[in-house]
């Protein structure tokens, strides 16, 4: 965002909206019948067989902009799946729907034979090992560096119309741009960084439960990269939830997203590594008389320790969701991320009340707040189109230094529902996930928190994929992203500002991918990827062009 946030921060009255909303909800919500469960991986393909059977019309009371979904909430939307096949509802492959949904139990055996009767339950209940995988990971390339400084014009207008509402050029030195790519062709992968040579990666998930009160998970991981520190064992997830249905508490470290955008979104994405949390959430809707189904997430938590430019950071982190269905077909999301207090910064009672309530000049708080809608058409084959906007500052209420990802999924392409195509848009504003009062920005360490491409950045995003069968699956991708568009500085050579230096070229990657999943025995299933990417003008040096090649190979056990 700007060196200083104005008087009246969008996310304010976004944050006192959900604030007061997660107060009530639980008030309103019924957990006697609640199962507690653990959250479903965010690449997972339960999350492609739950909008195939959306596709096909089986499937309406989802909630897309939230995520993980619990085990519980994937049975809810499997039963009602199951309920509206029987009732001869839906259109495309009754038998291919009827396969998915096998799967889906195989994926959550015990939420499904439990979700009516959670107080069928076991008193305890351990599974060493409920999933594990095991991948292997070749590179040939390295990542593209966000490091940058960038030039912020101000004279911003509204939804990118009109000018004038914060003053033209406001700051006198470009701001400095922070963070990296993580791993070429590997984004969203919950910061673990692949290494150019031979990497492998081994990791499972343990799980307990307390009748249909509580659950536990633990997933390790070790990793081995011949380029990077050796052989390494961390803590990827492992949490403790309590409750379920309307409310739950979620205490750990875990995985989230929020937003409707499939590559990415503005506000938060498990693109950087897992941070420690609490979470209070609705893992299912809630039915509220004249309103229709809500969600909610409040997420808090605190960042590591960072010195960028000498200076010393420490914020909270504070993210939140709410998402409103009014009706079947359209979905409504308010999305905020904040960073606030800690070392280095104003920590007087006064600051913490107006960063927790809203930004001033004086204060110490960073924000992204943006609003979200989904439609989906049941007379296009259930077609859905989906958009975000998002601002990190306002002015006269209005917001500014915007972000946009926008897009459309068709789960049918064909009649039968074997093939579907998404496309997918993202503008990021050249100040996109950078602060002043948090030099290293929207960061967790080092990379982006939201979207895995960064800010000054126009992507398009094309996939297509065909079903074989429920496990058996192809993918083709493309994507086309310019980074350094906007903002453009002179600079000396080795990138910093330099008003006698060149000026930074615009950055372009042209990238593929193909994939392929396939069953291999029992709940055993192969995936392979590979993708290749030409990038002209490498961290925004004319002339600096690279290819950077990935493979991929691994198998799952019921992932």
């Amino acid at each position: 965002m700007s060196q200083h946030d104005s008087l009246f921060f969008p996310g304010t009255r976004m944050l006192r909206a959900v604030l007061l909303a997660i107060l009530a909800l639980p008030m309103l919500a019924s957990s006697a019948s609640a199962l507690s469960s653990p959250n479903i991986p965010l690449d997972s393909p339960v999350y492609s067989y739950l909008e195939k059977l959306a596709g096909f019309g089986l499937v309406q009371s989802d909630v897309a902009g939230i995520k993980p979904f619990s085990r519980a909430e994937a049975a809810r939307l499997l039963l009602e799946a199951e309920w509206a096949l029987e009732a001869g509802g839906g259109s495309g492959d009754p038998a291919f729907a009827r396969s998915i949904m096998e799967e889906l139990r195989r994926k959550i055996p015990r939420e499904a034979a439990l979700y009516t009767e959670p107080d069928k339950a076991s008193a305890v209940d351990v599974n060493p090992l409920s999933s594990a995988r095991i991948r292997y990971v070749y590179l040939d390339g390295k990542p593209r560096s966000y490091e940058r400084p960038v030039h912020d014009p101000g004279n911003d207008g509204v939804f990118g119309i009109g000018s004038g509402l914060r003053p033209a050029n406001p700051y006198p030195s470009p701001i400095q741009q922070h963070g990296t790519e993580g791993t070429p062709l590997m984004e969203n992968n919950e910061g673990i960084i692949y290494r150019d040579g031979h990497n492998a990666e081994l990791r499972f998930s343990a799980e307990a439960h307390v009748k249909s009160v509580a659950s536990a998970l633990v997933e390790p991981q070790l990793s081995y990269s011949r380029g990077g520190d050796g052989a390494t064992v961390k803590l990827v997830k492992g949490y403790l939830k309590l409750g379920g249905g309307g409310l739950e508490l979620e205490v750990g470290r875990d995985a989230n997203w929020l937003g409707l955008g499939n590559r990415g979104t503005v506000t938060l994405t498990n693109n950087a590594e897992n941070f420690d949390l609490v979470k209070l959430s609705s893992p299912e809707p809630i039915q509220l008389k004249y309103i229709g189904a809500i969600k909610y997430t409040f997420i808090g938590s605190r960042f590591d320790a960072t010195v960028t430019n000498g200076v010393e950071r420490r914020p909270w982190f504070l993210g939140a969701k709410l998402s409103v269905k009014p009706v079947d077909i359209f979905e409504l999301g308010i999305n905020l991320g904040k960073e606030f207090g800690g070392p280095g910064v104003n920590n007087s009672f006064g600051d913490y009340v107006r960063g927790i309530v809203g930004g001033t000049s004086a204060d110490n708080t960073n924000n992204l707040a943006g609003v979200e809608m989904r439609l989906r058409l049941p007379f296009l084959r259930n077609t859905e189109i989906y958009g975000e906007f998002s601002g990190e500052d306002s002015a006269s209420f209005w917001p500014i230094v915007e972000s946009y990802v926008a897009g459309f999924f068709i789960p049918r392409l064909t009649a039968g529902g074997r093939d579907d195509l998404r496309f997918e848009f993202f503008k990021g504003n050249n100040i996109l996930y950078t602060s002043g009062t948090f030099p290293e920005g929207y960061l967790y360490k080092g990379m982006p928190i939201g979207h895995s491409q960064g800010g000054a950045v126009i992507e398009f995003y094309l996939r297509y994929s065909h079903w074989f069968s429920a496990r058996n699956n192809l993918a083709l991708e493309f994507y086309r992203t310019d980074r350094g568009h906007e903002g453009r500085v002179k600079v000396d050579a080795a990138g910093n500002f330099d008003p006698n230096g060149v000026m930074q070229a615009i950055e372009k990657k042209h990238a593929g991918r193909i994939s392929w999943t396939l069953p291999v025995h029992g709940d055993l299933d192969m995936n392979l990827l590979y993708g290749i990417e030409k990038v002209e003008n490498v961290d925004l040096r004319s002339g600096n062009d690279r290819t950077n090649q990935l493979f991929k190979a691994e198998l799952r056990y019921r992932y």
